[in-house]
Parts: C-alpha cells; sequence; structure tokens
C-alpha cells in the first residue's frame, strides 16, 4: 500500500505542486517572521547589553504608576553628594534625558520612521557610558553636541560642523564635538542621540537641579550587595536603587514587548494566508479523490481496507506538507533576510548580527504546514473510503442527496456557532474569540455554498454567455454542472476578500468616526500640532501665536497621565476663557463654569461605567503631586477630541511638572490670511504644523487610510494564494474533463474558443467568491465597527465604491488565473484527448 500511495504521489505531480505552493507561501511567511524577529531580538539584546554593561547600580524615582509607561519623578542633584560617599561606590554621575531633534542640511527634521530623538547628559566617566567615542570627542562646552555615528553617517555631517537642533524651548544651534557609536554599533534603530554636557542637558530638558537618575560604578573588589544596601540607606523617600543587570533587563523586555507587537501581528495574517490555504488543499484533494474513484475502488476489491485507502491519502498530504513546510522553511530564511536589508535600505539603523534561526522556528513551520494540510485532507479521505467499490467501479459514484442535507445541516450549525463567538468576541472584546468566530463563520458559509452556487453561478455567467456567445455559455454550464467545486473553489477568496472587505469597511467607518468628531468637537479655525513623536509644542509657541495679527482667540490644551479608579488614564487639559470659542462641549449635567473652580468634567461614557455624578468626589494619583481629590462638576457628550477627563489648564500644570509642553493649540482668527501669517510665524520650529479645520480632518483620515493600505498589502498574500486555488481547480478540471474538451475541438470548436470557455468558467468562480466575501465582510466590518462604538466609532460607512473595485478586481483576477489552464486546454491533442475517453 505505501508502494501506491508514493507512486499516486508521483502520478500527480502537476496536480499538488500549486497546493504545495499555497503551503510554501503560508510557511515561508511564518517562519519568515520568527527568525526576523528573532534577529532583531538578538540584535538589540546584545546592543542593550553593551549600552548597560558597565553600569553596577542605577538610582531613581519610584514608578509611580505600574505598566510600560512607568512614571518617575526627578531627583534633586544634592542626592548625588550622598551616594558618591558611600563606601564602595567608584564614581557616580547625574542622568539627565529627554527630547532632542537634529535637524538635517535640508532644514527637515530628522525622524526616522517616527522612532524617539534623545537627548542626554555625557557620562564622562568610561566606566559608566555606553557611548564609544569614534571621531572628534566628547562635548565639553555648552554649544557643543555629540552626535551618533548612525545619523552622521546617514545625512553626512562630520566633526566641526553646525547643527541646528530642536527642544522644548526655542531650537538651538551646535557645534559636533564627536561622533559616536552604541557600544560597537552606529546606530539603535533609527533611534537619534544627542549628548550635551550636565549643565547643558539640565537647561535643555528644563531640569535645572534636577537628575532624572544617577548611575553608579562601583570600587574593584567591593561587595556590591553591600554597597547597594549602603546606597538605599541614604536615599529619601520615594527613591530606589536598583542593579545594572535590573536596567539592561527591564530595557530588553521593552524591546522584546516591542517587537512581539510587531510579530505578532505578522503572524496573524500568516496564519490568515494558511487558513485560506487550507480552503485550496481540501479542495485539490477533494477533486483528486473524485477524479482517482476507480482506482481506489480497484485498492478497495483487490484487499485494501477502508483504513488503508484512508491511510494512503493522508499520507500523500502529509508527505506533501513535509516538502512544501521544508521549502518554506527555507524561503523563511532568504525573506528575513529580504525584510533585515529592505529595513536597512529605509534608513532603519540595525545593529550588525547575523540571522538568528532556532530550532522554534523550524519545529512550528512543519507543524503547522503538515497540520494545515492533513487536516484539510481529512474529509476527502473520508469521503474516499465511504463509497462503495462497486459503485465506485461502474463509474455511477455521486453525493446523494442524504449526503447534501448532512452537508446544509452542519455547516449551518458551524456558521451559527462561529457567528455567536464572533459576536461574543466583539462584545468583550477578545481577539482570540473574534478569531475563531470569524473562522467558524467562514467554515459554515463554504459548507453551505454549494446551496447557492448553481443559481448565483447561473446569474452571474449570463452576462458572459451574451458577451462569448457558445464559448462563454458552456463556461457557464462548467460552473453549474459541479456547484460543490465550484463554491469550494471560491471559498478561499470569499474568504481573502472578505477580510479586505471588512478592513474597508471598519476603516471607513473610523475615517468618518474621526472627521465627524473633529467637526463636532473643535470650532477652531487652525490647530497647531507638532510632528515629533516624542514632543509636544515648543513652550514659546503659544505666546507667537497669540501676539500674531488677525488671532481672535487661543486655547492651549495639555494632556498627560494620571491614576483614576486604580487604572491609568490620560487627563486633558485646557484653557477656561477661550474655551467656548474653540472647543464645542454638549454638556449633559453641570457646566463648564466648574472647571474655573478646580473641577473636573467627564464624558457621557465614563460616568456611565464609573457610575459618576455631578458633585462626587473621586480619588486621583498624580506622579508630581500624589495622591489627592477631584470634584466631578460635569458631564459632556462623548468627544474624541478633548477625551475622557478634562480640567482647567491652571489644575493640570499644578499637578505636573513645571515646563510641561502643550499637547496642541486651537487658534480663532478674523480670516484674511491669518493662517498663513501663523505659519510664517512659527516658521523657526520645523516640527510645528499649523491645518485648517478642515486639513486637520483631512489628515486624521489619510492615517487611516495608510493603515488601511499596510493592512491590504498583507492580505494582498491571503488573496493570492486564492487565486492559486483557482489555477489548481481550473487545471483540475482540465485533465478531468480531456476527452469532452477533444469532442468540443473534434466537432469544430477553436482554439480560442477553449480558452473562452476556461476563462468564463474562472471569471464566475472569482465573482461568485468575490461577491460571498463582500456581503460577508461588509457584515463583519460593520459588526466590528458597531463593537467599538464605546472606543469613538460614532458612525459607519460603507464605502460602495471600493467594494465595487473589489468585485471588478476579482473578475480580473479570475481572467488573469485561468491563463495557464486556458492555454493548456487549448494545446490538447485532438486525437489523444477523444482517445482518453
Amino acid at each position: 500500500m505505501r508502494r501506491a500511495t508514493f507512486k499516486g504521489l508521483g502520478a500527480h505531480k502537476l496536480r499538488l505542486a500549486l497546493t504545495a505552493l499555497a503551503i510554501v507561501l503560508g510557511v515561508t511567511f511564518i517562519s519568515g517572521t520568527f527568525v526576523l524577529t528573532d534577529t532583531l531580538n538578538s540584535m538589540f539584546s546584545a546592543l542593550v547589553g553593551n549600552v548597560y554593561n558597565k553600569l553596577d547600580f542605577e538610582v531613581r524615582g519610584v514608578a509611580q504608576f505600574s505598566g510600560s509607561g512607568a512614571t518617575r519623578n526627578p531627583l534633586p542633584a544634592s542626592l548625588l553628594a550622598k551616594v558618591q560617599r558611600v563606601p564602595g561606590v567608584a564614581d557616580a554621575q547625574g542622568v539627565v534625558s529627554g527630547y532632542a531633534q537634529f535637524v538635517a542640511p535640508d532644514g527637515k527634521p530628522i525622524a526616522n520612521g517616527g522612532e524617539p530623538t534623545l537627548g542626554e547628559s555625557y557620562l564622562t566617566d568610561p566606566a559608566l557610558s555606553g557611548l564609544h567615542v569614534v571621531q572628534g570627542g566628547p562635548p565639553r562646552t555648552a554649544d557643543q553636541v555629540l552626535m551618533d555615528a548612525g545619523t552622521a553617517q546617514q545625512y553626512g555631517f562630520r566633526v566641526g560642523q553646525r547643527v541646528r537642533m530642536l527642544f522644548y524651548g526655542a531650537p538651538r544651534t551646535f557645534t559636533i564635538s564627536g561622533i559616536a557609536q552604541y557600544g560597537s554599533a552606529n546606530g539603535f534603530a533609527g533611534i537619534t542621540l544627542a549628548a550635551f554636557t550636565l549643565p547643558t542637558a539640565q537647561q535643555l530638558m528644563q531640569e535645572t537641579g534636577q537628575f532624572d537618575a544617577i548611575a553608579v560604578a562601583t570600587s574593584p573588589g567591593a561587595n556590591k550587595h553591600v554597597v547597594q544596601k549602603d546606597i538605599e540607606a541614604v536615599l529619601p523617600r520615594g527613591v530606589q536603587v536598583v542593579t545594572g543587570q535590573t536596567v539592561e533587563n527591564e530595557a530588553s523586555t521593552s524591546v522584546s514587548q516591542s517587537l512581539s507587537v510587531f510579530s505578532t501581528a505578522l503572524l496573524i495574517f500568516a496564519l490568515i494566508s494558511l487558513f485560506v490555504g487550507a480552503f485550496t488543499i481540501f479542495n485539490t484533494f477533494s477533486i483528486i479523490v473524485g477524479q482517482r474513484t476507480r482506482e481506489l475502488a480497484l485498492l478497495r476489491v483487490v484487499g485494501a481496507s477502508r483504513r488503508q485507502v484512508f491511510g494512503s491519502v493522508l499520507t500523500e498530504a502529509t508527505v506533501v506538507g513535509l516538502v512544501s513546510s521544508a521549502v518554506g522553511i527555507g524561503l523563511g530564511v532568504l525573506a528575513a533576510a529580504g525584510l533585515e536589508a529592505l529595513l536597512r535600505g529605509f534608513g532603519v539603523n540595525l545593529p550588525a548580527g547575523s540571522l538568528v534561526f532556532e530550532p522554534r522556528t523550524a519545529i512550528v513551520g512543519l507543524a503547522v504546514g503538515v497540520g494545515v494540510t492533513v487536516i484539510s485532507a481529512v474529509g476527502p479521505a473520508r469521503r474516499a473510503v465511504r463509497i462503495p467499490p462497486v459503485a465506485a467501479i461502474s463509474g455511477r459514484p455521486a453525493h446523494g442527496e442524504s449526503s447534501l442535507r448532512r452537508r446544509l445541516a452542519s455547516g449551518t450549525a458551524v456558521a451559527l456557532a462561529g457567528a455567536l463567538l464572533l459576536g461574543v468576541g466583539l462584545t468583550k472584546p477578545a481577539i482570540q474569540l473574534v478569531g475563531l468566530g470569524a473562522a467558524g463563520a467562514f467554515i459554515g458559509v463554504a459548507m453551505l455554498a454549494p446551496a447557492i452556487a448553481r443559481p448565483l453561478a447561473g446569474a452571474i455567467g449570463r452576462p458572459l454567455a451574451g458577451l462569448a456567445g457558445i464559448a462563454g455559455n458552456l463556461g457557464r454550464r462548467n460552473s453549474m454542472r459541479s456547484p460543490r467545486r465550484t463554491a469550494q473553489t471560491a471559498a478561499a477568496l470569499m474568504v481573502g476578500l472578505a477580510l479586505v472587505s471588512a478592513m474597508a469597511v471598519f476603516g471607513s467607518s473610523l475615517a468618518r468616526s474621526a472627521t465627524s468628531s473633529i467637526d463636532q468637537a473643535v470650532r477652531a479655525d487652525l490647530v497647531v500640532s507638532s510632528t515629533s513623536s516624542m514632543s509636544g509644542l515648543a513652550l514659546p509657541v503659544p505666546s507667537i501665536v497669540a501676539a500674531v495679527p488677525g488671532v481672535t482667540a487661543t486655547n492651549t490644551v495639555y494632556r498627560g497621565q494620571f491614576g483614576m479608579s486604580g487604572a491609568v488614564e490620560t487627563l486633558t487639559g485646557t484653557g477656561t476663557r477661550d474655551l467656548a470659542a474653540t472647543v464645542t462641549l454638549q454638556m449633559t449635567e453641570g457646566s463648564t463654569a466648574a472647571l474655573a473652580r478646580g473641577d473636573m468634567l467627564v464624558d457621557t461614557r465614563t460616568a456611565a461605567s464609573d457610575h459618576l455624578k455631578v458633585g462626587d468626589s473621586v480619588r486621583v494619583k498624580f506622579a508630581q503631586t500624589g495622591n489627592t481629590s477631584i470634584t466631578v462638576g460635569g458631564i459632556y457628550q462623548a468627544n474624541s477630541e478633548v477625551g475622557s477627563y478634562l480640567v482647567s489648564d491652571q489644575y493640570f500644570l499644578a499637578h505636573f511638572a513645571p515646563g510641561w509642553n502643550p499637547a496642541g493649540l486651537l487658534v480663532r482668527t478674523s480670516g484674511g490670511g491669518a493662517d498663513s501669517r501663523v505659519t510664517s510665524a512659527l516658521a523657526a520650529y520645523p516640527t510645528v504644523q499649523v491645518q485648517t479645520k478642515a486639513q486637520f480632518e483631512q489628515a486624521s483620515a489619510a492615517t487611516v487610510n495608510e493603515l488601511l493600505g499596510l493592512v491590504y498589502a498583507l492580505l494582498a498574500l491571503a488573496v493570492l494564494i486564492a487565486l492559486i486555488g483557482i489555477v489548481n481547480t481550473l487545471m483540475l478540471s482540465v485533465f478531468e474533463r480531456t476527452g469532452e474538451i477533444g469532442l468540443l475541438r473534434a466537432v469544430g470548436m477553436r482554439r480560442s474558443q477553449v480558452k473562452t470557455m476556461v476563462r468564463s468558467e474562472a471569471v464566475i468562480i472569482a465573482v461568485f467568491g468575490a461577491v460571498m466575501g463582500v456581503v460577508i465582510g461588509t457584515g463583519l466590518g460593520l459588526a466590528l465597527a458597531d463593537s467599538l462604538r464605546h472606543k469613538g466609532i460614532t458612525a459607519t460607512s460603507v464605502p460602495l465604491p471600493s467594494l465595487v473595485i473589489f468585485l471588478v478586481l476579482a473578475a480580473f483576477l479570475g481572467l488573469v488565473a485561468a491563463t495557464w489552464p486556458a492555454r493548456r486546454a487549448a494545446r490538447l491533442d485532438v486525437l489523444a484527448a477523444v482517445t482518453s475517453l
């Protein structure tokens, strides 16, 4: 039986090749993701080790809030002398860090993909600093800066050159004193670094007389445990000392968590591709088993048991899965190398290092690839052993009505279970349940699709029959003749286009909600904001704008974290004088006048979820001032631009660090070119953007569209695999109908007509799958948008033009997919084809 199995594989090499390709692509995606993230983890871990391996201890403020965004209060500069006097401490130096951004020679701020732009004090002791100066020297005066080698190399800076820089305050120009590496690496994934003398850094970071931390190096031979205890003894309340290893572990964990988000997103799309590939595998094995019915029946007649036949089909699937997965794993390494080169090509400065291939990558790749292939082949294998040998040999095996009824019943059950899980997952929300529910719904719909395949394929093919004549009509009849095959082939494309359509509907709803919320929330004519990922507006910006002729009102907006009900929330601070002129607050209870009294306003969703009402006193916590109470002075309709918690700017600044940067500025003008005057007045601040209300709305929508573009690109692989399924089905159909095609040619059908017939069938299958996908995806997108109403998606929108484009694109891709099968069918030898009957 084993010999028969492998002969069967050899006899169907071409028929299984495209199935193998679907698995190869999916496994390549998975293994490439693992190799890339493992490589990046290894690179960054080594780099973090180089930066912190000289640090014995770090003195810092205790984290005020839990989580990755822990806020630590600065240390008084007077604490440094106490730490330096501790026995066993060889040296201790204050550390100050914050926002500092280089400006390129062309006048544009340097921001590599939105990565942090850091400024810090230079540690003069080599035993403490992770920086290695490779050209020039460290900064020694107030007008000198040390630049990281990655930025210098990418933008052509050199020692002695003047460079303009942006800070929380006014921009300044410095002389590059030297160029440094992070340990032995030029850069840190696009992060830019500027190092200054300690007094200069304190001035630039608004931390005069303070440190963010104190770096400590111990004397050779000192008992580090004793030194740590002695340092703890001199520290005031709210300050802690941790080992350098702890700091290194925290930095490595932070990098790993960031990469895990990236890795998880890629793996989700890889699994989607494999899920789509499973439909192709199922359909391929179903057709192959159907074409080998007589062969399998003969095996049963000569003594093969049901178990042996079942095992033979699954063995074929296992071999295909193993070979495909092995190829996919190998290609995954190449894909990871290509992605790494692509990142470097886009200017992301990655540390040097070789690709990392963990055993886990091979294990997961093989398990997933083989598992998906075998599971997808179980149904066809079971069907192979259920056909009575006598019926199979007589050439009359068919799926009976009872089989169809069972399929419809089970399909309905699976679809309903999937819809239920999907609903629960969207309500919770729980991404795992959403994934399981969506998969169940897709499988259930695919099982039900044969019930509508015949009439829908007939309706879709009717225009083709009119346009392409008899050839188009034959293609239409072919798709109607086997509704199960048509539905199974279209199912893969249905999944891909359903996800694309769902994202289109969700993105359209998100963009519409963003623009409508801005329109309803903002009365200002201009919105002034920062393009920097690290900073808000520079401190002088509000006063500069207020002095521009034609500006009638300004409102400075602040944002920061605070503790509320045991969670870390975002607090918004706003001016009260021009609030009504710049912001629309629809109050349901209380009044905006409560802001001037030091009260807090909350939105309706927060009030409902936390059971708050006007007059309630709530406990809150600020990193700078600690625990306090505040009164709820009013409740307003949810406003995405304002947020959930609103206080006056005076109250906000009283509880946050001095010199807190504004998040934005709302401006009312009298017209007459005031917007251009505001832009000109802020020309010295290249990270500041001035937008009209309409431009601000368009920018919000554009951000959503950029994200959708990335999602579409990642889903393209799933659509490609679906098209491979169509190609495979058509190829198998050509094999199956060789005699039929030969007869058609013998009675006068031209080669071009044969091609048209095959192409018509492909278009019908593609459009059928696209119609189901668009309908299901639209419903899924609307459900997803509706489930996130409490997160600010206030409107739903169905982008009809985009959905129509998807249908037209599906028809075109169907034509493309039919190219090879159509040519093969047209080239069949007529006499050989007729004699195969």
